[in-house]
């Protein structure tokens, strides 16, 4: 099977490269060449190209024809309806999505793709995600055109550490704090139950699911079925760096306020409880099994951070945020505390 990954380097499509190769796909990447993030294995054929200039795919392509073609850099419908044109002959056009398109909170406290609607009040991200979906879905009911969309929830791998109130881009950050002793920001009581995906086991979902037609017009997320609370995943994460983290509660609102960035990652998604039933997925995918618990995958990731410390970057933007946070909220609680 030829597949063509637009992208190819991040998080998760790596993985999913990977186990493509395992699998025995012959495998394309089309990016623009410069990443700071996963490098490309030897047996991948590399495509320079820029994902949303026509031209620029037009060229790289020349000649090319593929079974599967997924893309994971689409965040505008433009960029959908481009890919409609560009890849109308492939077999399979599957676009990665996010599980964040899902209506917050959820109606129900098991996540199904027919039982769970979309929509999301609270982050333009996710309304831009469900935009593109209706573009690839309404060509397939317009014109046969084969799109898949897939839905991923909050997924980690080594360069990675998923925590609720973080810096994605500096993730050592909380590994940092915790091993300084400083407050550790939990929203809420900490008692929501969330799903955390290891890479590796998204992308043993996601590469059977490649070319089998009775996949096309439909909608899959790809998670493990491992729920933890908040304060659970945190306890894991400290102690995977050897430490007890010291929490700190603090009501959504609070946080909010204080950065109002801050609205669609914890009102969009993560501060409401959210369980995924993977039973659609397999039903065409009879074998998947996230098989990565996450205190394993987490003490993992937090070795890959402490053996190289170039990867130990510290957000002291964040940090001083969740610093100011701390002090007011906990000087709030001593002005209410009950006298002795």
């Amino acid at each position: 099977m030829k597949v063509l990954h637009i992208g190819g380097t991040g998080l998760i499509s790596s993985a999913c490269v990977t186990e493509g190769l395992a699998a025995g796909q012959e495998l394309w990447v089309l990016n623009r060449g410069i990443t700071k993030k996963q490098p490309v294995p030897g047996e991948v054929h590399p495509l320079v190209a820029d994902a949303g200039d026509r031209d620029s795919v037009t060229d790289a392509l020349a000649g090319l024809r593929f079974d599967a073609v997924v893309q994971w850099v689409a965040f505008r419908p433009a960029q959908v309806a481009l890919d409609v044109d560009l890849y109308r002959d492939c077999g399979h056009y599957v676009l990665i999505s996010s599980a964040t398109a899902y209506q917050k909170p959820p109606p129900h406290y098991l996540v199904t793709e027919a039982g769970a609607p979309l929509g999301n009040a609270y982050w333009q991200y996710s309304r831009d995600k469900i935009a593109c979906e209706q573009v690839a879905l309404e060509a397939h009911e317009r014109t046969g055109f084969p799109a898949t969309i897939v839905r991923p929830s909050l997924t980690y791998g080594l360069s990675q550490i998923p925590v609720c109130v973080g810096s994605w881009e500096k993730p050592f950050t909380i590994i940092d704090r915790m091993r300084r002793g400083a407050k550790i920001i939990v929203p809420g009581d900490g008692t929501s139950l969330w799903t955390l995906t290891h890479n590796s086991d998204f992308a043993k979902g996601l590469t059977p699911l490649l070319g089998r037609e009775a996949a096309i017009g439909e909608d899959f997320h790809i998670t493990s079925d491992e729920v933890l609370t908040w304060n659970r995943i945190y306890e894991l994460v400290g102690a995977a760096a050897g430490v007890r983290p010291d929490i700190l509660h603090v009501p959504t609102e609070a946080l909010i306020a204080a950065d109002p960035s801050l609205e669609g990652t914890l009102w969009g998604d993560k501060v409401h409880s959210t369980v995924f039933d993977n039973s659609k997925l397999r039903s065409l995918v009879p074998d998947f099994r996230a098989t990565v618990p996450f205190a394993d995958g987490i003490k993992e990731t937090i070795a890959w951070f402490d053996a190289d410390p170039s990867r130990q970057e510290i957000d002291h933007e964040a940090n001083t945020l969740w610093d100011r946070v701390a002090q007011v909220y906990g000087e709030a609680l001593g002005r209410v505390a009950a006298p002795d």
